[in-house]
Parts: C-alpha cells; sequence; structure tokens
C-alpha cells in the first residue's frame, strides 16, 4: 500500500508516525510474492485464482475514527472491567476454567465445547471474531475448518501466523462469545453481554498493540456502533486506547469471495499501523 503524504500526517495527528514507502520498501508490504495488483493467491484459495484489485485513480485518504491516546504498554493490565467483577483478577488458567465452566446463558446448554482462544498469549496482533461454529464447537478451537484455512491464508499473507512460537509475527484470536449459537444464528444481545468481561479480561492480559475485529459482531460489540463494516473499513478506530483495524469475517468470503480484495487492503493497512507503532 502506497501512502500519500496525506495519510501519513492524519495517522501522525493521533501518534501513529509512518515512513513513506520507496519503491523496494512497497514490495516488502507482505513477505508473500504478491503480483501487484492482486490479491495474494492463498487468500483467493480455496474459492478461486487471485482476484484482481480495482485500481483507484488517485490516493484516498484513510480517516482516522477519533483521535487516540495511546496507552504506555504498561498501564494496559487493568482497565476494562469493573475491579469489583471476579473476572477482573483471573489469570490465564483461571479465566480458562470460568469459561469452560460458564453458564451464564443458555448456550451452555447446547454448546459440545466452549472456544476460549488460541495463539501466542504475549501478541501484539489480537484478532477477535464472532462466535464459534460447528466444527469450532466440536474441536474447541477458533476458527477451524474452511473459514480457519482462509484466514490462516489471509495471515500467512500478511506475514502472520496463529502458531505460538513467541516471535513479533504472531497473533492471538479470540471470540467475542464463547459457545456457538444454535444453528449458527446472530448472536443475542445479552448473550454477548454475559460473555463481554472474558473478552475483556482477554485483552487485559494479551495487551496488544494492534486489534483487528473480523465480522460484523465482533465490530459492533467492540466499537459500540450499528454502522456496517463497509463505513468502518479503511480507517483507525480504537478500544480502550487499542487501535482497531476492522474487516469482514472468513465465513462471509467465503460467501461473497470479491470482497477479498477489500480484506487484502485491511490487513495492508493493518500492517502500516503496526509498522508505525512499532518505532514508538
Amino acid at each position: 500500500m502506497v501512502w500519500s503524504e496525506r495519510q501519513v500526517a492524519m495517522l501522525a495527528e493521533m501518534g501513529i508516525h509512518l515512513r513513506l514507502p520507496t519503491a523496494e520498501s512497497v514490495q516488502q508490504v507482505a513477505p508473500a510474492e504478491v503480483v501487484a495488483g492482486t490479491v495474494p493467491a492463498d487468500i483467493a484459495a480455496p474459492t478461486g485464482p487471485a482476484t484482481p484489485v480495482a485500481r483507484l485513480a488517485a490516493p484516498v485518504a484513510v480517516p482516522v475514527a477519533a483521535p487516540i491516546a495511546w496507552v504506555p504498554d504498561a498501564a494496559r493490565s487493568t482497565t476494562l472491567i469493573d475491579p469489583a467483577s471476579p473476572v477482573a483478577a483471573m489469570g490465564w488458567d483461571t479465566l480458562a476454567d470460568a469459561v469452560a465452566g460458564c453458564r451464564a446463558c443458555e448456550l451452555c446448554v447446547s454448546r459440545r465445547n466452549t472456544v476460549f482462544g488460541a495463539g501466542n498469549r504475549q501478541a501484539r496482533w489480537m484478532l477477535i471474531g464472532e462466535a464459534p461454529g460447528e466444527n469450532e464447537d466440536r474441536t474447541g478451537q477458533p476458527f477451524v475448518g474452511e473459514a480457519g484455512q482462509l484466514l490462516d491464508n489471509m495471515l500467512r499473507a500478511a506475514g502472520l501466523t496463529r502458531a505460538d512460537g513467541g516471535g513479533e509475527d504472531q497473533v492471538y484470536i479470540a471470540n467475542v462469545l464463547k459457545c456457538r449459537p444454535p444453528r449458527n444464528r446472530n448472536p443475542e444481545p445479552h448473550e454477548v453481554e454475559r460473555c463481554e468481561p472474558y473478552l475483556q479480561r482477554q485483552v487485559e492480559l494479551v495487551r496488544p498493540r494492534l486489534i483487528v475485529a473480523l465480522g460484523r459482531f465482533a465490530v459492533q460489540s467492540i466499537l459500540r456502533s450499528a454502522e456496517p463494516i463497509g463505513r468502518l473499513r479503511g480507517k483507525v478506530h480504537q478500544y480502550h486506547g487499542v487501535p482497531v483495524v476492522v474487516t469482514y469475517h472468513p465465513g462471509y468470503l467465503l460467501r461473497n469471495p470479491v470482497d477479498k480484495s477489500r480484506v487484502w487492503e485491511d490487513l495492508c493497512l493493518a500492517r502500516e499501523v503496526m509498522e508505525g507503532l512499532a518505532s514508538r
């Protein structure tokens, strides 16, 4: 992604400083070998070949949704949950046990397994999805099956991985809901509310430098917005001082592969934001 001086200036206003890329650095936006003007082939898989990206006649500014008051790493461990909540003091193991035994809503009746999360628990990147599906309910792992394969392809193309090995290219993945809604129906507001403290505590424990929200219900939960993703993507939002980039859910892309080019643009935006934060 080539940034105009105006885009760089807008991000600088919120404390994110980017370098204008040279022709050489543009080729290094993603480690995968990417043909200019196309979505990487592994993102296009398994539904088809690389999809052309629409060319823009002029640079389009990436607007900032709201000024981000950056919270230093050392101060971002206990800022989301009411201190009186029992979840607020939980470590990873206790939190995972609480999720596994949770009966706060009716989803506990129909679930086979809770889906806690996966990846590097100290990752700089955190991906937040919507709710487990059938494969996730069966395995207890987030983003498996065809949608999970597509997500792995997306991460790989952006130089990222969910594998837990301690590197800076790793991510942590969690969902807004920890239990599968029956027949993959949409989450109910009260279900999201009951599950929210678990996600908040995960964010506190991971302390990510950047969040990527995947799908409508993840975006609505994190940003408290009813706006469609199409109106929110391409902007840098915030969640308690952490920059947030929103994009479409991999499951949605399986049904609407034409939007894969937009997701690639969103991943490039997230990469640029992270590179700016790395220089701080």
